[in-house]
């Protein structure tokens, strides 16, 4: 999906906005935890919750290379895809659990009312990020980057690229909005300036260690302040 360029003096007032998705706009991150650890039970593998959700937001070569270190073995290649097809199965199932976090939905209508650039990368695959993007009730067309669009995902700096490269404008000029340690590295990599969500369970102090230049509860306390990351309220 892609949206029209905004205007060279738009830019210059407003930056533009790279959402992550599921603990940023989302409330799924548990959801994800929950699947996973159905996926790796029915696989045999016994791992504590909190340390998956420790993991979620990165990529899912890199939480599967993670995993094998927690339990001191390697996962075969054939295991990590039965792994990968058993979580979305898992997180599909409990997508009528999921819903928009607070704010999400008013903040994403904010900036499309306004004409300012935003767009969503999520390290979650097409299939699942769809869905949970239909509950954001978008008004406008939006870029999203999932992780089948490019080689590497989150901490990696490449979605944030590409969505940056996709509404026209250059990563130094965008603020990154997310909810996890993950994210914020991947802002760094891109050389944007990022913002720091607790609704994804990470703690403030967590959050502006990997660099956020703000930390707000959740996007309802972002839109709230929406003037300290450069946005220009309605007059």
């Amino acid at each position: 999906m892609t949206t029209a360029s905004p205007d060279a003096g738009l830019r210059a007032s407003s930056p533009a906005i790279l959402f992550d998705l599921d603990g940023t706009l989302i409330d799924s991150v548990y959801q994800h935890v929950a699947a996973w650890h159905e996926a790796l039970l029915q696989s045999g593998i016994a791992v504590s919750v909190w340390k998956l959700h420790r993991r979620i937001g990165m990529s899912g070569g890199l939480f599967l290379h993670a995993l094998q270190r927690e339990i001191g073995r390697e996962i075969s290649p054939e295991q990590q895809a039965t792994l990968t097809q058993l979580h979305a199965e898992g997180y599909v199932r409990r997508l009528p659990e999921v819903t928009p976090l607070p704010g999400a939905r008013d903040l994403v209508h904010y900036l499309a009312e306004r004409s300012v650039p935003f767009a969503i990368a999520t390290s979650g695959a097409g299939r699942t990020a769809a869905r949970s993007i239909e509950l954001l009730d978008l008004q406008v067309e939006v870029p999203v980057v999932t992780r089948d669009q490019v080689e590497r995902a989150k901490p990696d700096p490449h979605l944030f690229l590409a969505a940056a490269q996709m509404l026209g404008v250059s990563p130094m000029d965008c603020f990154v909005v997310g909810d996890s340690v993950w994210d914020l590295l991947a802002a760094q990599r891109a050389r944007a300036l990022s913002v720091g969500v607790l609704s994804g369970g990470y703690g403030r102090e967590e959050l502006q260690a990997c660099g956020a230049y703000r930390v707000y509860a959740d996007v309802q306390e972002m839109l709230d302040r929406i003037e300290e990351i450069g946005v220009r309220p309605a007059v």
